[in-house]
């Protein structure tokens, strides 16, 4: 407990229903002026914080604090340690997240203590983040595209916590992008002829049989944990965190926007578009009580949102230097867009993609996207 300009800053443990939803209430309060700031769905983020309901606590260790003062709270962070992310034995990293604050240096540097005491107490040497809470859910802090509201799944941060972070001895990691473009733009002209020519021989492109869900979801998981293993940071997914993902998504996924490639009969590839809940849910608080479900399936399959967001693509990694291989992600795009374009999308998000992942980028820009937001994973040694 320390003195502020107000009267003393405490730092609480979550350890209550009631604590909980004051958590997940901070930011909506912090928030509130941001024109570009989305209310998340309570409901949402009741089930992604609990050990019930997410199976990402099966094999990580979390703590949750609150910051108050004055009988107010002013800010919140959570520290985790995932059993499955790499990290080095010999110097072995764990992560903070859900870092949230009024603009006081008093505040942040006592939520980041917190957090850093509570890894160093379990062996950590460097601290990583903001993960929320891992790097398969929402990461980074945003730095850069503050005046644009964000897309389902991706945070939105107040611009001055880079700073703020960055004054309690942070670093960058790494940078990662979110892509935009517009519906109506397509390929260049040479990479769209080559892949209006058709599929290659032994080629096959489907869209998601919902009659087979759960075997489609196990498929992805499958090529997504091949395609991503490479990357910096790579933690496996589990079937569970995936089949909860794709059990809370069930309603509002369009298998028209979700397409498979196989090559000589086996699953090669994928890519996933989800239509911008965010965009169906700004107006609503948080709350689908009342009236919200109906709201927000009328805007979904009715009235439909603008703009969708593709958060998960990927190819084998033993096609992907093939010449069929190489090629299928741009085919797997167009499919997915030729049907987002029938159905009144106006505009699409790729993210996220690390900046050094050069393929990846490679791709959004040859399909015509460009960086509008960027977000950023800080590191700092806990010595």
């Amino acid at each position: 407990m320390s003195s502020g300009p107000h009267g003393p800053l405490s730092i609480t443990e979550v350890t209550s229903k009631a604590q909980m939803a004051r958590f997940i209430r901070l930011p909506m309060t912090l928030n509130a002026a941001d024109p570009a700031w989305i209310p998340p769905l309570i409901s949402e983020r009741q089930a992604a914080l609990s050990a019930k309901s997410n199976p990402f606590f099966e094999h990580a260790e979390v703590q949750f604090w609150i910051a108050s003062r004055d009988g107010r709270d002013v800010g919140r962070i959570s520290a985790q340690i995932d059993a499955l992310s790499p990290t080095d034995p010999q110097a072995p990293a764990g992560n903070f997240g859900m870092i949230a604050a009024e603009d006081d240096a008093e505040v942040f540097a006592a939520l980041l203590a917190t957090a850093e005491a509570w890894l160093k107490a379990r062996g950590c040497v460097t601290a990583l983040g903001p993960f929320n809470l891992s790097i398969n859910e929402e990461v980074g802090l945003l730095v850069d595209g503050f005046d644009t509201p964000p897309m389902v799944m991706m945070g939105h941060d107040p611009a001055y916590v880079g700073g703020q972070i960055e004054a309690q001895g942070y670093a960058k990691a790494k940078d990662i992008y979110a892509y935009l473009s517009k519906m109506s733009d397509d390929m260049p002209p040479a990479v769209l002829r080559r892949v209006r020519r058709g599929p290659a021989p032994g080629v096959t492109l489907r869209m998601l049989d919902m009659k087979r869900y759960d075997a489609e979801v196990a498929a992805l998981t499958d090529i997504l944990n091949d395609a991503w293993s490479g990357n910096w940071g790579f933690t496996p997914t589990t079937e569970a965190e995936t089949r909860q993902l794709a059990k809370s998504l069930r309603a509002v996924i369009d298998h028209r926007m979700v397409w498979f490639a196989e090559i000589d009969g086996e699953t090669a590839g994928f890519v996933a578009a989800l239509p911008n809940l965010n965009e169906a849910i700004a107006d609503l608080g948080g709350k689908l009580a009342p009236f919200g479900w109906a709201k927000l399936l009328w805007r979904l399959k009715v009235a439909r949102v603008k703009s969708i967001r593709v958060p998960l693509m990927g190819v084998k990694r033993k096609f992907a230097s093939t010449h069929r291989g190489q090629v299928l992600p741009f085919q797997l795009i167009d499919a997915a867009a030729t049907q987002a374009r029938a159905l009144g999308y106006e505009w699409c998000e790729m993210s996220w993609i690390l900046e050094d992942n050069v393929a990846m980028r490679n791709i959004c820009e040859r399909a015509g996207a460009r960086v509008y937001k960027t977000y950023r994973i800080y590191q700092k040694a806990l010595v």
